[in-house]
């Protein structure tokens, strides 16, 4: 099994980058040090000429890879779902239970982030707080039609389907399955956003986590 997971690749849309950062050790340590320095300063920030200066590395050689910062965040951002969706799919496909499975599934994408020792140049913690802070520039942008037909979107977008179908095997006759589940998926990234900066309008906190909060919400709704 540890050999099978060394072996993982996360599967990233080939639009979004101009060469496969997974295929070279510079690419790897372009995403690697792109997530802590963007985690570090905040995206708005966040420029190539800083990235190239923390990994001794020209300006260039980092567009050769990604054309511009925002491609550069599409794909961290990208590279998240696909990673919490092989979660999702590894966790769920044994379960018996269509409710047991929705619930496993709510608490994968809503849970506190641990690092996971299988990508080795991937800090999952400090990116899992970019996506809370700073994913959604990556589609609130006057492009985010002509990238989503060519692709941009289609692991978070396969993700909210994966959940969606979920909900409507424990309730084939719910009416909103894919709005319940992207409520979920962007629902749980603006409450951990809230319990960690506006405390004083969100139920969550270290005793009640967003799994539980979206859990209970999700099977109240479909029941």
């Amino acid at each position: 099994m540890i050999n099978l997971l060394s072996n993982l690749k996360i599967a990233v849309s080939e639009n979004i980058y101009l060469k496969d950062p997974e295929s070279s050790d510079l690419g790897k340590r372009i995403v690697e040090y792109g997530i802590l320095l963007i985690d570090e300063i905040g995206f708005d920030s966040f420029t190539f000429k800083k990235l190239g200066a923390k990994i001794d590395s020209n300006e260039s050689s980092i567009y050769r890879y990604f054309e511009s910062k925002h491609k550069l965040l599409v794909y961290l951002t990208s590279w998240y779902w696909a990673w919490i969706e092989y979660q999702l799919v590894f966790a769920t496909q044994n379960l018996p239970d269509e409710e047991q499975k929705l619930k496993k599934a709510i608490d994968i994408v809503t849970r506190v982030v641990k690092q996971d020792s299988t990508f080795s140049h991937i800090n999952e913690v400090a990116l899992n707080r970019i996506i809370i802070n700073e994913s959604s520039k990556s589609y609130l942008t006057t492009d985010v039609d002509a990238e989503n037909k060519e692709g941009y979107f289609k692991v978070y977008k396969r993700l909210v389907s994966r959940i969606s179908q979920m909900i409507l095997n424990v309730n084939p006759d719910f009416k909103y399955p894919s709005s319940l589940a992207s409520t979920i998926t962007e629902g749980a990234l603006h409450q951990h956003f809230l319990k960690d900066h506006f405390k004083s309008i969100t139920d969550c906190n270290d005793s009640v986590s967003p799994s539980e909060f979206f859990v209970e919400l999700t099977l109240n709704a479909i029941r």
